[in-house]
């Protein structure tokens, strides 16, 4: 009989009564029981809420011994209530398991509270530049599709507006706040009160250094330990440089595939570049190192020339067993002063001992050029500084001197290490500890702050 006499002559299309000038005051408050995915690929999130509104219709005001009915959701269609949406919703429904999940009820005094469980998708302009280091601010806005808010003004409710199920947690972040205002959305037809609330969410950098971070810089100080095989294993440095970069190449595709096409670098993508430049640098430095140090398998490369010089004049066969010991000698007097020992000699690599002007000679000419002129010869290609450095190579003593460890491998050493320490220093300080706090984002020219 109440619902009855309240529902007589009620026009569920006009807004309850007010006072003149005032706007239709409608309260809201949200508890949040799941939330997630958070996909930075879409750039959107869901979450699984209880959405709650109240406002007042002095219309169903009513006296009798109940203070309040709880109404089947059915009676909504009787009644006015506000046309609520989302504006940066993208694919939000009402679950209707096993039927309706919409709550509706009515005090004496005309206050209505009408509750629904809702799951949201919403969208969340994301700025990845920190990632995986990065902080995400994800907005929730809501307002009246078609009451401007000199009809319909939103607050949230005095108190908690935004709660959480008790243990609620993300898989990939934190939720560091949840902050609202109250907003003013302009648009064509007029101006409309809106609510926001911001979701600051940081993520979790385990995952991404378990399986980015920790495996680059082994794969790097892994490249590191060519500096240490000796220079005549060509195959074997190479192939080990190869090996990183490839692997490089394998982790860095796996780590952008949940990433949307930015048009900017990542702090990941940085990392890896960072990480690529020292296993290519390594191959290059080998490349250095076999160009101007590396001299083929321990032989000196002769000129035609140089061969003629060394052969002599050719004899008959008669001759030779005729003079065998004059010529052996001049033969072997030649072999000491030349520079291709190796070819000529059988059994264990040796080099005679050259000589003492020779290596004088040598060594001034080398110690003339400045380090600086010899760096621009080695970028040149100059062939005649690498033919010296040959004669260089070739006149030292000892049967491995030819094959001793180059300079820039010792060089090498100290240099990539040291430099890779402290960009990782300078890199982990300027994401991590220098990392800038939330922040509200300017809204855009059609959002007027509220006072």
């Amino acid at each position: 009989m109440i619902l009855e006499n309240l529902l007589k002559n009620y026009e569920s299309s006009q807004l309850p009564a007010r006072k003149k000038g005032e706007p239709m005051i409608v309260k809201t408050n949200i508890l949040i029981r799941s939330m997630g995915p958070v996909s930075e690929l879409d750039m959107e999130y869901s979450m699984d809420c209880y959405f709650r509104q109240y406002w007042t219709d002095p219309r169903l005001s009513f006296q009798g011994p109940i203070s309040s009915l709880s109404l089947n959701f059915k009676m909504l269609e009787r009644i006015w209530r506000p046309d609520t949406y989302f504006y940066n919703g993208k694919n939000s429904y009402v679950h209707t398991i096993t039927v309706p999940n919409k709550l509706l009820r009515l005090s004496q005094n005309g206050d209505i509270l009408y509750s629904m469980r809702l799951t949201v998708k919403a969208k969340c302009p994301m700025e990845l530049r920190n990632f995986p280091m990065d902080r995400q601010s994800c907005p929730l806005i809501l307002g009246s599709y078609a009451y401007t808010s000199k009809q319909l003004r939103y607050q949230w409710e005095s108190g908690a507006s935004v709660n959480f199920e008790p243990g609620m947690t993300l898989s990939q972040f934190d939720l560091m706040g949840s902050p609202q205002r109250n907003s003013t959305y302009r648009r064509r037809e007029g101006e409309f009160s809106v609510l926001q609330v911001n979701f600051n969410l940081q993520r979790h950098t385990g995952y991404f250094l378990i399986q980015v971070y920790v495996p680059c810089i082994l794969i790097v100080v892994l490249s590191w330990v060519s500096f240490w095989i000796h220079r005549e294993a060509t195959s074997d440095r190479v192939g080990l440089g190869i090996t990183t970069v490839l692997t490089l190449s394998t982790i860095s595709l796996d780590s952008r595939k949940d990433l949307p096409k930015v048009k900017y670098a990542t702090a990941l993508d940085w990392f890896l570049l960072m990480s690529f430049f020292y296993c290519i640098a390594t191959l290059l430095e080998f490349a250095g190192v076999h160009y101007f140090t590396k001299v083929g398998y321990g032989e000196i490369p002769v000129d035609e020339e140089e061969w003629d010089d060394l052969e002599g004049p050719k004899f008959d066969e008669s001759v030779i067993v005729m003079s065998s010991v004059a010529s052996v000698g001049l033969i072997e007097q030649r072999r000491r002063g030349s520079l291709i020992c190796p070819i000529y000699k059988d059994g264990p690599l040796q080099c005679e001992t050259p000589k003492k002007g020779t290596m004088e000679r040598h060594t001034q000419t080398e110690r003339r050029i400045p380090g600086w002129k010899q760096i621009f010869f080695c970028l040149t290609g100059n062939d005649k500084f690498r033919r010296m450095r040959q004669r260089a190579a070739g006149q030292q003593q000892g049967p491995g001197a030819m094959n001793s460890v180059s300079r820039i491998d010792k060089l090498a050493r100290i240099l990539f290490p040291a430099s890779f320490f402290i960009l990782n220093f300078l890199y982990w300080l300027g994401y991590v500890a220098l990392a800038d706090e939330f922040k509200w984002r300017q809204p855009p020219p059609s959002i007027i702050m509220a006072k």
